[in-house]
């Protein structure tokens, strides 16, 4: 058996939780969770911002960590076996975890599902508790596909619903589920190719489906209105067309998505973000509706494998992108209408901050509350995987914006 690090976690927390395409794969459901008994959930109260150091760990300046403002900072020692003496991270071990969703409580612990691309299983993580086995669905994990998002529904506190964004042996698909039941198909036949199946779920602020999905190695079909492929789709809970969509009777909210890693948005959603992986770039796009994506709002020419991202502009002014193959957080500084306003400060590098910290290749992003994050990591694909990975790790803009992130 597994153990993991216990650690105390003493920052109180509220968890918040173009073209006429008329969809036929739309399956019809019950949309909620049958025969099943739910504890429960606490509504949100107003945040508590969590002790932020020098660095901008949560956490860091507490008690022990050698962080006062007159002090030196203390190194957190490496990982033995399981055990991970970061603070920021709230589960180890797991294989793969490239999708990520913040769950809703009260704050006291902080907890996320987690999700494995390669396996389908999905564990919940849990502060200063062992991962639990949520749920398994089953994927067709070769190539970039498998389980490679996660959120919960929009009204997830009444109907504890989960979706996913999921690889078949047959196609993509979205699909719902709930803890110990079997995942029931909304959305099917995505297409599927040998890339590009990778494919990113969100939620806007009028408690529809955000859904983005791959060109499945068809650069074409992003431009193609008869195509599922290579769009951002608009959705309700049952896979129809959401109301108020760009044209009626489609879901179709943008077009031109390649190979999508994140969706993410502010918290009133006037701001949605896309990160996408091009041929000869990486991009993040404002999204607009019925608009395609042409003009990035940044592009980075090195392709360090944008992935995640977290809306943290009301806070402290920045936009943080996660990387699956540079292994970093880039922050770039942005304003409240939205406008990048100059180059992304790299921080969780192993290089910068107050010590130089680094938890390797780093893929989905969910937000907690305006103040923190959850990401996960893949250091088990391609990376270099320290005896703890992988792992669900807590991000925390720092104090002031200086773009810090975690480290």
């Amino acid at each position: 058996m597994r153990t993991r690090y216990r650690r105390k976690w003493t920052s109180p927390l509220a968890l918040l939780a173009c073209g006429a395409l008329v969809l036929s794969g739309c399956a019809k459901f019950d949309n909620t969770a049958a025969s099943q008994t739910f504890t429960p959930v606490n509504p949100p109260s107003p945040e508590v911002p969590p002790q932020v150091g020098p660095g901008g760990e949560a956490g860091d300046s507490g008690p022990g960590r050698g962080n006062g403002p007159n002090q030196t900072p203390t190194p957190v020692p490496p990982p033995q076996g399981c055990k991970d003496f970061d603070k920021a991270v709230i589960a180890t071990c797991l294989d793969t975890v490239a999708a990520v969703a913040a769950i809703p409580g009260d704050g006291t612990a902080p907890s996320a599902l987690a999700g494995e691309r390669k396996s389908g299983r999905i564990m919940l993580a849990t502060a200063e508790k062992d991962p639990a086995a949520w749920a398994v669905i089953p994927v067709d994990g070769s190539g970039d596909g498998g389980l490679t998002s996660l959120a919960v529904s929009p009204g997830f506190a009444e109907d504890q619903l989960v979706f996913a964004y999921v690889t078949t042996p047959a196609d993509n698909r979205v699909v719902r589920l709930a803890k110990g039941q079997a995942p029931k198909p909304v959305l099917t036949g995505i297409p599927k190719g040998a890339t590009g199946n990778r494919g990113a779920i969100g939620t806007d602020a009028k408690g529809a489906l955000l859904v983005a999905t791959g060109d499945a190695g068809n650069p074409g079909a992003a431009a193609d209105p008869s195509s599922l492929a290579g769009k951002v789709l608009r959705i309700d809970t049952s896979g129809k067309p959401a109301p108020g969509n760009p044209t009626a009777g489609s879901a179709v909210f943008s077009t031109g998505v390649h190979s999508p890693g994140g969706l993410c948005r502010d918290q009133s959603g006037s701001r949605v973000w896309l990160t996408d992986r091009l041929a000869d770039k990486d991009v993040v796009y404002r999204l607009r509706a019925g608009q395609p994506l042409s003009t990035p709002a940044w592009t980075w020419p090195d392709k360090p494998g944008v992935a995640g991202c977290a809306d943290f502009v009301g806070a402290v002014g920045y936009l943080y992108v996660t990387t699956s193959i540079a292994g970093n957080l880039q922050n770039l500084p942005v304003t409240p209408d939205g406008a990048v306003t100059g180059k992304p400060n790299i921080s969780m590098d192993g290089k910068t901050g107050k010590p130089p910290k680094t938890f390797g290749r780093l893929s989905a992003m969910s937000m907690i509350n305006p103040q923190l994050a959850i990401t996960g990591t893949v250091n088990k694909d391609g990376g270099a995987p320290v005896s703890s990975d992988d792992r669900v790790v807590i991000i925390a803009p720092s104090v002031g914006g200086g773009g810090g992130g975690k480290d």
